[in-house]
């Protein structure tokens, strides 16, 4: 069987950068929740996909927190990681920033994502384990596997 080399977080950690216009935005001038939530989901599959070195699928958003608004010509910056690995699927944290103008960033959302890997028709793949090498990274994933729990027991309640 072929071993997949483990990597670090960081190998595969994205950033996108947005500007909001007015075609982003809701009836109440603000950013539409809808149009963030697609930038969270191409960001998490280019940090997934650069993890798992293959084609991924969202398997589902398993949370999602609106802090503040975001208006017509915010910056808005995406930084997403991955945070824990399955077998198949990664669970992948975007945070998303609104920039000012000297460059300080002021946190809006948090998203957490849990992507699968595609392989041969389609089907789930393997993916390479996380190297987790500092105190934040192991608070992560343990804080990755208390979600991956709850969404099991989610998943049992609802059938």
């Amino acid at each position: 069987m072929n071993e997949l080399k483990p990597k670090r977080p960081e190998d595969s950690a994205s950033e996108e950068i947005q500007i909001v216009l007015s075609q982003h935005l809701n009836g109440y001038d603000r950013l539409f929740g809808g149009q963030l939530v697609a930038w969270i989901d191409i960001l998490a599959g280019v940090v997934a996909r650069r993890h798992a070195n293959c084609n991924v699928t969202t398997a589902c958003i398993d949370n999602l927190r609106f802090r503040k608004a975001a208006h017509v010509n915010d910056i808005i910056v995406l930084r997403g990681r991955i945070t824990h690995v399955g077998h198949t699927s990664m669970e992948v944290r975007v945070d998303t920033y609104i920039e000012d103008i000297t460059g300080l960033r002021e946190q809006i959302n948090t998203a957490y994502l849990v992507m699968v890997a595609l392989g041969e028709n389609e089907k789930p793949a393997p993916v390479p384990p996380l190297l987790i090498e500092t105190e934040e990274e192991k608070m992560m994933w343990e804080a990755a596997e208390r979600r991956q729990e709850l969404r099991r027991q989610r998943r049992i309640e609802q059938f």
